[in-house]
């Protein structure tokens, strides 16, 4: 590793912390800087939301989709800090808040599931944002969409329309639980395993832990303190560091 800027491009306000924490930690205390770029955290401002979205607000502990996203970036904030890590925060809509061309809600009910056609363009606008932004040698870290979950998708799609060299982390906790999608995934990709310390393990694990809001909606894998600490552990001694692929 140098000391060119590593770029994760995370889908949601916790996204690049969970799946490659302890290497962004390694990273930081090695002097290389690492920046947290998330997309899908834009404020909606929206006198209303959806069933489902309401849902997952009370599962949170917010009171409406303002608070939801004040205060899930200043979780990310936080996260960053015990990491090392900046951030920088985009200002396109989660899916739960977006409308379709006919003002209904783009994903009432579920978000694995495809994206839908209104939202056929997102992935270049996203790459427009992004591309001002670089400069010739950062490296940037694609989530690599395990667990399908449509956001996760769209920001790869978005990703791999630049046209720059990328690497991928594997998404958790989608991984624990649904590995069987890893495969069709990462076909065509070579895998490496970047080693990390322990000390590097508990910051990935205070840094995950440092989203309370979102813990209970992480499957039973992780919804709790307790279980998260359990589960990164595992992971780690399972594989020893953060998997990454390239494509071969």
């Amino acid at each position: 590793m140098d000391a060119m800027r590593w770029i994760y491009l995370s889908p949601h306000l916790d996204d690049a912390a969970l799946s490659a924490g302890g290497l962004i930690h390694e990273q930081t205390q090695s002097g290389i800087p690492v920046e947290i770029w998330t997309f899908m955290c834009g404020d909606p401002r929206l006198t209303e939301v959806s069933p489902f979205a309401q849902e997952l607000h009370a599962t949170w502990g917010f009171a409406d989709a303002e608070e939801t996203v004040r205060e899930r970036r200043r979780e990310d904030d936080h996260a960053a800090n015990i990491l090392g890590a900046q951030t920088v925060h985009f200002d396109f809509l989660d899916c739960i808040y977006r409308r379709n061309k006919s003002g209904d809600w783009s994903y009432p009910d579920a978000v694995f599931i495809p994206p839908v056609d209104d939202d056929a363009d997102l992935p270049a606008q996203i790459a427009s944002a992004i591309s001002p932004r670089l400069m010739p040698d950062d490296i940037l870290v694609c989530q690599l969409s395990v667990g399908s979950h449509v956001d996760h998708v769209l920001v790869r799609r978005a990703a791999e329309l630049l046209g720059r060299p990328l690497i991928y982390d594997i998404d958790m906790p989608y991984f624990l639980y649904r590995s069987d999608e890893f495969e069709a995934k990462a076909a065509g990709m070579k895998e490496s395993t970047h080693r990390i310390t322990e000390a590097s393990l508990q910051r990935w694990i205070e840094a995950v832990v440092a989203y309370k809001s979102q813990l209970p909606s992480l499957n039973e894998v992780l919804d709790t303190p307790e279980k998260a600490r359990t589960s990164i552990r595992a992971y780690w001694e399972k594989w020893g560091g953060v998997r990454m692929l390239r494509p071969d």
